[in-house]
């Protein structure tokens, strides 16, 4: 069976293309290259033995997704990755952002609507429900007013998606509400490679440690945690990736209880910057240079998943562990720096 995944060479797509290969699905990979690389191809290609058919195009070109869909009629799915994603960058250019998030989205959807048969995973965020007035966050949580256009083009998007099934009798969706992605494929084959400078914690970790960066700062230090810094639900990219087949097979086979579903994707345990620097010098024996800055506007205080329903419901459940993902990370940053 053939499956789109758009964006499919980027950090989160790259690894699930990989696990939908290994499951024997046929991938198509939708990239336009501005936030990823073409060589990703071929650590795709070293995992499974297997190089995926790539279509290198802009999806906010609406006459290429006409015509791609037109001759590819045959995809039994589409897991949607494709999007803008630094919430900073999202601030300062929020047109970007709503440009890119959402119209690609309608267009996609758009044609999804024209097949026999459409089921379609988002790629959403935990972004969407703010800082929570309870832990762990189940999917019931409110989804509160969005701290940057980026969190916004997720609720958005989201939005879009249930509005959309609710009209087309062929399409049935789920939304992916996925916490903080880390780690690489243990292979070292594939993993986070940020253009510039990191805007996640464990690549800049790594970069640090790997002496592409003086030293990293750690945002705050006076939160009302045990440590005084943040907390977040750290989710290795490959039980991450698993997640998506899950729920295309789940689409697939016909058993969602409803046309649009919200699944949490996460370990349902909060670690703190600390606690996150620890395993890493833990799992790699090198002393992690690090000073503490002032909080960062925007910041949660803690966030963590309630995963019952993702472990009970859809059936799956994470099984690395944080010390996994800073392990594979390291390896994959030693890699790319021929260390």
């Amino acid at each position: 069976m053939k499956v789109l995944v758009t964006g499919g060479l980027g950090f989160i797509g790259s690894h699930t293309v990989v696990e939908l290969q290994q499951k024997g699905f046929e991938v198509v990979i939708i990239d336009d290259l501005s936030n990823s690389s073409k060589e990703v191809l071929n650590g795709i290609f070293a995992i499974t033995g297997k190089m995926p058919i790539f279509e290198e195009f802009d999806l906010k070109e609406k006459s290429k997704v006409e015509a791609f869909f037109q001759s590819h009629s045959d995809i039994c799915g589409v897991i949607h990755f494709a999007a803008s994603k630094a919430v900073g960058e999202s601030v300062s250019e929020p047109l970007k952002y709503y440009e890119n998030n959402i119209n690609t989205l309608v267009y996609v959807l758009k044609e999804m609507t024209k097949l026999e048969t459409a089921n379609f995973i988002f790629s959403s965020s935990c972004t969407v429900y703010g800082q929570a007035d309870e832990l762990p966050i189940m999917e019931s949580a409110a989804v509160k007013l969005a701290e940057s256009p980026y969190g916004n083009t997720k609720q958005i998007g989201e939005e879009i998606i249930k509005d959309t099934c609710k009209v087309a009798d062929n399409l049935q969706a789920i939304a992916l509400r996925y916490f903080n992605p880390v780690g690489a494929h243990p292979t070292a084959n594939i993993g986070e490679l940020p253009l510039g400078v990191p805007q996640n914690l464990v690549p800049f970790i790594t970069q640090t440690a790997a002496g592409l960066r003086k030293e990293l700062s750690v945002f705050g230090n006076d939160y009302p945690t045990e440590d005084g810094t943040c907390i977040r639900d750290y989710i290795h990219v490959v039980d991450l990736a698993k997640a998506h087949v899950v729920a295309l097979e789940r689409l697939i086979e016909e058993k969602s209880n409803d046309k649009y579903e919200v699944f949490n994707i996460g370990t349902g345990k909060g670690s703190s910057v600390l606690e996150v620097i620890k395993a890493f010098e833990d799992v790699s024996g090198e002393a992690l240079k690090y000073k503490f800055a002032p909080r960062r506007e925007g910041d949660v205080v803690e966030a963590f998943a309630n995963t019952s329903k993702s472990n009970n419901v859809l059936g799956w459940k994470a099984e690395l562990t944080l010390k996994d993902a800073m392990d594979t990370a390291w390896k994959w940053e030693k890699k790319i720096r021929n260390m």
